[in-house]
């Protein structure tokens, strides 16, 4: 897997954990200033190692870190939208 196709993972693992804040405020609060959240995805075990990599080079460059670990995704929803009606005049 190329480094392109592993940020390509994690970018869609940041938009969906940002969706998940918006739902669940108070986990925001608990996390501190100044971390890097590692996404360590249990469904996906090649990007979970890349991932862990990348987090221990972090530590040894004397950053700190937070993991996330994600147990799965839901399917993808294209809309929210429901019922919806055309009509034509």
């Amino acid at each position: 897997m190329t480094y392109d196709e592993f940020f390509q993972r994690n970018s869609e693992l940041a938009v969906e954990f940002s969706r998940y804040l918006l739902s669940h405020p108070e986990l925001d609060r608990s996390i501190p200033e100044g971390v890097t959240l590692v996404f360590v995805p249990e469904y996906d075990t090649e990007l979970a190692r890349f991932n862990l990599e990348m987090a221990e080079q972090i530590c040894q460059e004397g950053g700190k870190v937070v993991y996330v670990k994600i147990s799965g995704l839901r399917p993808e929803a294209v809309s929210r939208l429901e019922g919806i009606a055309i009509e034509q005049q």
